[in-house]
């Protein structure tokens, strides 16, 4: 079945014509079709059915309908969620059990959604595939010989599978937007502080973002109305002013204006994937909008200023992974300091190694300056770009990825060409705004995505222009 809109599911359940029981079994029903897909680790199939069945007892019982009541999804595995393992696809953490729930879990369960199942990704949000999952590859819901993108490739593809309505995953340098691109849905990722970040596994602090994937702009902003605001537990987040809102403000559309980035449009860009985004800005141009080019040049360095910074944030946040008081700990080792070692090395793959290594070094004494400052001075230098093009433009387009879904296997061998996926995706979060990849044509029956970028903290005015997008030329 293909789901409706979240809010159809919730006024067939108040009207009595399903019940929450029924689409979690549904739910559980598309995981089993499905598997061969291998989009998720874990389910929560008691969990969810004793939800379901109290959900439908308070509806028997004339009780106020939650927002979400009865509507299944799925969180990427780095999210705590009580019923099931939290392992973040890694090995070290393999059969940890949360001992309490990320703020954004509890947002959505307080309002009647229910978790069915946990979904695979790259271990610890390392990777751009899933092929850096500790457990297996998820496979693309268009060709089972190609990827579904990374890190949230699991959560993208349970959406585009129609297993679920919606799922929740976590975007640092485009990990929802990537696999957005890849698997044919919207992947949003909000401004940097929307979403509490409490009780969701870290990796790079100053860039983590939580969002959503979905099938359509309504839907994206429902779950986002309700997971966004103000948490105590995350210093981070953003005052309730800036909270995203359920309702859509039409624009004045003469009054738009939009900035074609110039650098995404370079060489490196598949030719058949730039005929689609220009057709699709053709589009965009004809709803009677003022569209321009414009050039940030220090874009180009947006990548390598990512992969300092985010490596040094990844080993200071992998280090709490010592074997001593949670996870994979090595039992037959003779000292402590070979404890470290063993557990480390034994439940670590490849790729957090990578990154942990590359992170201790850019901050050692005699590097720090010459690269992890560096870094930070350019990410300013990058900041200030983007607000003076905001001064003359109110929203940011271009593609999403440089290419269409990759084959497995086909960038494993070179760590340079696997992260060039990031290049496109990785400014909106050293800059924080949003930011969201929109479903815009097919190459060789393969998605593209289209991204577009807005103002930090007016997450609002930028799903109410994708809204208008959708409702015209989609």
């Amino acid at each position: 079945m293909s789901w409706p809109k979240i809010e159809s599911i919730v006024e067939s359940l108040s009207s009595g014509q399903t019940t929450a029981t029924e689409n979690v079994k549904v739910a559980l029903s598309n995981i089993k079709k499905n598997s061969q897909y291998q989009t998720v680790i874990s389910t929560l199939d008691k969990e969810a059915l004793e939800r379901a069945k109290l959900i439908d007892l308070d509806i028997l019982n004339n009780k106020k309908v939650a927002k979400l009541a009865g509507v299944p999804f799925i969180a990427k595995d780095n999210f705590l969620v009580f019923g099931a393992p939290t392992t973040a696809a890694s090995n070290i953490l393999k059969g940890f059990h949360a001992p309490y729930q990320a703020t954004a879990i509890d947002k959505l369960e307080s309002e009647g959604a229910i978790c069915v199942a946990k979904a695979n990704m790259d271990a610890f949000a390392h990777g751009s595939s899933t092929e850096n999952s500790d457990f297996f590859v998820t496979k693309n819901p268009y060709d089972l010989e190609r990827v579904a993108g990374g890190s949230s490739g699991g959560s993208a593809a349970s959406v585009a599978l129609d297993i679920v309505p919606f799922s929740v995953g976590t975007d640092t340098g485009g990990s929802i937007r990537q696999p957005a691109s890849f698997c044919n849905v919207v992947g949003f990722k909000p401004s940097y502080g929307m979403v509490s970040r409490s009780g969701v596994i870290a990796m790079g602090s100053s860039l983590d973002t939580i969002g959503t994937f979905s099938k359509n702009i309504a839907d994206t902003r429902y779950v986002m109305s309700i997971i966004s605001g103000r948490d105590p537990l995350d210093s981070t987040t953003l005052d309730d002013s800036f909270k995203i809102v359920n309702k859509h403000q039409k624009m004045t559309l003469s009054k738009i204006k939009i900035g074609i980035i110039k650098e995404y449009l370079a060489d490196d860009l598949n030719p058949d994937v730039k005929k689609v985004i220009l057709s699709a800005i053709n589009k965009i141009k004809r709803m009677g909008l003022v569209v321009d080019e414009v050039s940030i040049p220090s874009i180009d360095l947006a990548l390598s200023v990512y992969y300092v910074l985010c490596p040094a944030e990844v080993a200071s946040n992998l280090s709490r992974y010592d074997g001593q008081r949670f996870g994979y700990s090595y039992l037959e080792a003779s000292n402590l300091e070979d404890s470290y070692l063993k557990s480390r090395t034994i439940g670590f793959g490849d790729e957090a190694k990578t990154r942990i290594m590359i992170g201790s070094y850019v901050l050692s004494s005699g590097y720090y300056d010459a690269y992890y400052k560096k870094a930070q001075t350019v990410r300013t230098k990058l900041i200030n770009d983007f607000n003076q093009v905001f001064k003359n433009y109110d929203f940011l387009i271009g593609p999403t990825v440089p290419d269409v879904a990759f084959k497995i296997g086909e960038k494993s061998s070179s760590k340079l060409e696997m992260y060039l996926n990031d290049i496109m995706t990785v400014a909106a979060n050293l800059v924080g705004i949003p930011a969201i990849s929109l479903p815009a044509g097919f190459v060789n029956n393969l998605p593209v995505g289209l991204q577009l970028m807005g103002q930090i903290g007016k997450d609002n005015q930028l799903l109410d222009f994708c809204q208008e997008i959708e409702e015209n030329i989609c």
